[in-house]
């Protein structure tokens, strides 16, 4: 039997065993089994009868074994042989180069997952006539990269294609050997992934383009590092490249692929496709579970996924010449931690102006009316009734800022801060949506991250290492509760503000933005403003299921709306986003804010 008869039988194996994962619910205090899967988006449970436990478990254990088998390309590091070349013989490839059954039996392992909204981009290069051109696909670990590559070659005719996982002990010049010998055997589409991990990839990338891609090859390349492919951009592969990025994954896409249309839990988790559940991205890293699920999960993924990007695109780049300011950090082999420190401090301020504006804001006034409403229901006394609220901010303040001052190893001047977040912008990591004041021209940096569960777990992070403190814990229990979910339930608002913001501006067309409006008391919290027709829409954002009057009082304040009129223009639309049903109230728009999100890619 051939091997692509073998994996054939494999995979139809595979397809007559129960799909899912085994989960244990107690009901009425008994244990009950449960297989669990998602279809078309969709989670989906059937209960599994106690007389059928262990046949179903053994199904189980027995798919994911042969599904182990295909995903650690069992096949793929054997056959490493071509079945034939021009003169007959077999020839020995130097790098990992999977074809034929190999090839088939990886294509098959992403079958059922559904594309991402950038897979257009890869199909029209393929179909394109790009002589000359190579495509990148370039984002932060788990967005789907290797996926989107598998989806396509499926797609292609599996004798003209192959798929090239590279090495660290790799070449250009084994590369480039094997591509010629592919390039004789009358292949025409090569997928490259891992390509930054070749050492003198960056400083030699124009081969691909210069002499394959312009023998009409077909070449994609991925990578991990993919600040590594980005740079090649702006040297080697300069105005020879088509790019694809994979690290922005918007609310929309997220809840289509995943079935999951609730916005906390983008919130929570949001930023990657989440290994265990969906199987997304690298094939060989399906261990290392969920990347959002705490604090230490977000650290690792920072610095395997984000700060050795920076580091080792940096070594890597003109053989080591590009780290600028950043070159004492390097060499004192400090400079991922640097990155690190960055990246949480970022978070650290966020966390901080949630607790310096939003929870001394009106909004807190509002929580506190509607625990006040709930408690006299029970009739009790709203715990927020009870606590020195001024106190509270202050203390919660110095408990950070002793945490920020233990936390600094490392000396890190303005010059590093400002070339670090220049990389984690080319990455996607952040963005600046900048803010305006209607008393002042210019703007006012607002950094937004673009994964907003790696910012809310480690701010989640930093409020629980609150309810450690000494102090702190003298308040009575109920009232570090309710402080510490009031903080998270500031933290989930300000987040949504952020992700509208963010998602708004990146689908809006030229012509138009979207920005935060500041005046000396009070904010717009997203003004959507047509630079054309001299008109905008307001909008406030709330992260809450029930309307409220005090939630559009600037919304309806003549003195802030003839201020913004005068300045941008006549006022089209005003409306609250929010996480109920949509309504009218007082000629205000309450709007589904997730409904929102969703509908922003195809206005």
């Amino acid at each position: 039997m051939d091997n692509m008869s073998l994996l054939q039988q494999i995979q139809a194996e595979i397809d007559t065993l129960p799909k899912g994962n085994i989960t244990f619910k107690t009901i009425r205090g008994r244990r009950r089994m449960y297989l669990q899967w998602t279809e078309n988006g969709r989670k989906k449970s059937v209960y599994v009868k106690a007389a059928d436990e262990e046949l179903i478990a053994s199904k189980v254990a027995r798919r994911k074994e042969l599904e182990r088998q295909i995903r650690a390309n069992l096949y793929a590091d054997t056959i490493i042989r071509s079945n034939s070349s021009t003169n007959g013989a077999d020839v020995d490839y130097e790098m990992r180069v999977v074809k034929g059954g190999a090839l088939f039996a990886m294509c098959r392992s992403v079958d059922n997952y559904e594309k991402r909204e950038c897979f257009s981009q890869l199909e029209r290069f393929l179909k394109s006539n790009s002589s000359g051109k190579v495509c990148l696909i370039y984002g932060l670990r788990r967005t789907g990269k290797t996926t989107l590559v598998l989806q396509a070659i499926s797609q292609l005719s599996l004798q003209d294609t192959v798929y090239i996982k590279a090495l660290s002990t790799d070449s250009m010049a084994m590369l480039n050997r094997d591509l010629k010998r592919l390039s004789d055997e009358g292949i025409k589409n090569v997928f490259i992934d891992e390509v930054t991990l070749i050492k003198d990839f960056i400083d030699s990338a124009s081969l691909l383009s210069d002499v394959y891609a312009m023998m009409g090859m077909k070449i994609v390349l991925s990578g991990t590092d993919s600040l590594g492919l980005l740079l090649s951009t702006d040297d080697e592969l300069y105005d020879r490249s088509f790019t694809i990025h994979t690290t922005f994954i918007p609310f929309r896409e997220y809840a289509g692929l995943l079935g999951k249309r609730d916005i906390d839990e983008y919130i929570r988790y949001g930023g990657t496709f989440r290994v265990g559940e969906t199987d997304f991205d690298d094939l060989d890293l399906m261990d290392e579970g969920i990347s959002f699920r705490d604090d230490e999960s977000a650290r690792k993924y920072i610095d395997t996924a984000i700060a050795r990007n920076i580091q080792h695109s940096l070594a890597c780049y003109r053989t080591g010449g590009h780290f600028r300011h950043l070159t004492d950090l390097y060499e004192a082999g400090e400079l991922t931690g640097a990155i690190n420190r960055i990246i949480e401090d970022m978070n650290h301020r966020f966390l901080l102006s949630v607790l310096e504006r939003d929870f001394e804001s009106h909004d807190l006034g509002s929580a506190r009316q509607i625990d006040r409403k709930r408690a006299a229901r029970e009739g009790k006394e709203s715990v927020l009734d009870t606590i020195d609220t001024s106190a509270v901010v202050d203390r919660l303040r110095k408990i950070l800022d002793i945490r920020n001052r233990d936390e600094r190893r490392i000396e890190i001047s303005e010059a590093h801060v400002a070339e670090i977040k220049e990389y984690l912008l080319m990455l996607d990591l952040i963005m600046d949506c900048r803010s305006e004041s209607i008393d002042a021209e210019g703007t006012y940096e607002r950094i937004i991250f673009s994964q907003p569960g790696m910012r809310y777990c480690q701010a989640q992070a930093l409020v629980f290492s609150l309810v450690k403190d000494e102090i702190f814990n003298t308040y009575p229990a109920a009232s570090r509760g309710e402080i510490s979910n009031l903080i998270l339930e500031e933290v989930r608002g300000r987040m949504l503000e952020e992700i509208v913001l963010l998602e708004t501006i990146k689908t809006l067309p030229r012509g138009k933005r979207a920005f935060k409006l500041e005046f000396s008391a009070g904010e717009i919290d997203m003004v959507i403003l047509d630079e054309e027709n001299y008109c905008c829409r307001l909008f406030e954002i709330k992260h809450t299921e029930n309307p409220d009057p005090h939630q559009y009082r600037h919304l309806v304040n003549e003195d802030m709306c003839r201020r913004i009129e005068f300045r941008y223009g006549a006022i089209k639309e005003k409306a609250v986003l929010y996480r109920g049903h949509d309504i009218v109230i007082d000629g205000i728009k309450y709007l589904n804010v997730e409904r929102y999100l969703e509908q922003l890619g195809n206005n």
